[in-house]
């Protein structure tokens, strides 16, 4: 398995597929490789692009140096830029398009961006996030309570209690157990966005690259306002829905407005 070497000396393991310009694709919250949209994400557009998909650090193949921290995440991302040759296009989605918006702001190597439905709360058409929501997640980690961990996080994004449960009975909950420890670091990378309030634009002022925000069409009110909100808060961005779609990322729906958006 290929890897990079990020700033710290972590190994992050990434594949790639396809050929055309480099795109490099980010998972959001509990995803990797092997578990989440990116591989079927990746086949459909390896007629257009080299995709290069990868496991955020704590994940699937790749490493986990201590002490976390946002910046070490866009180091990886740096990276692998360097891998794609020093330019590449970029594809995030949930809080994987918070930390690719947040690249976009720091790497000038990332071109052009499409960014998913990123988790913020940034009015009062839900009930923000409990300030201690991040710390208690650590906590339960810290004890051991990945399950524990698991079920506060899935209740939180409206997953019901019923299909929680049988959630627990399939062989994935050991697989999500298994990267539940990197909970936090998504927590920390939305930072103070779940709040109910406006985002602060200031965050990416940098971020210069044309970027397509896009949401589903069936997604809840709070998440499609949220996609509205950093299209406006982003330098040079367009907001786009895609109708009958919902968080839950299915890649024939997704790539023709990637790739028409990409390739402009």
């Amino acid at each position: 398995m290929p890897t990079v070497t990020s700033a710290d000396g972590t190994a992050i393991a990434y594949e790639t597929t396809g050929r055309g310009p480099a795109l490099v694709l980010v998972d959001g919250s509990l995803c990797h490789r092997d578990f989440g949209p990116a591989r079927a994400l990746a086949a459909a557009l390896a007629d257009t692009f080299t995709v290069h998909l990868y496991d955020r650090r704590g994940r699937g193949a790749s490493g986990n140096t201590q002490p976390w921290s946002p910046e070490r995440e866009i180091d990886d991302l740096a990276a692998l830029l360097e891998a794609a040759g020093g330019e590449a296009y970029v594809f995030g989605a949930s809080s994987g398009a918070v930390l690719a918006a947040d690249a976009v702001n720091r790497l000038p190597g990332f071109s052009r961006a499409v960014l998913y439905e990123p988790p913020f709360i940034v009015d009062d058409t839900r009930p923000p996030r409990p300030a201690t929501f991040t710390s208690d997640i650590e906590a339960m980690i810290a004890r051991g309570e990945e399950s524990a961990a698991l079920t506060t996080f899935f209740r939180d994004v409206g997953v019901p209690g019923p299909v929680v449960r049988i959630m627990k009975l399939t062989p994935n909950w050991k697989k999500l157990k298994a990267v539940a420890p990197t909970l936090p670091y998504d927590l920390h990378i939305l930072g103070d966005t779940s709040r109910g309030v406006p985002l602060d634009s200031a965050r990416w002022a940098a971020a210069a690259a044309p970027t397509l925000v896009m949401d589903g069409g069936k997604s809840p009110r709070y998440m499609r306002n949220a996609a509205r909100a950093l299209s406006e808060a982003l330098p040079e961005a367009e907001y786009r829905t895609i109708p009958g779609q919902t968080h839950i990322i299915k890649a024939a729906a997704l790539t023709p407005s990637i790739k028409q958006f990409l390739n402009t």
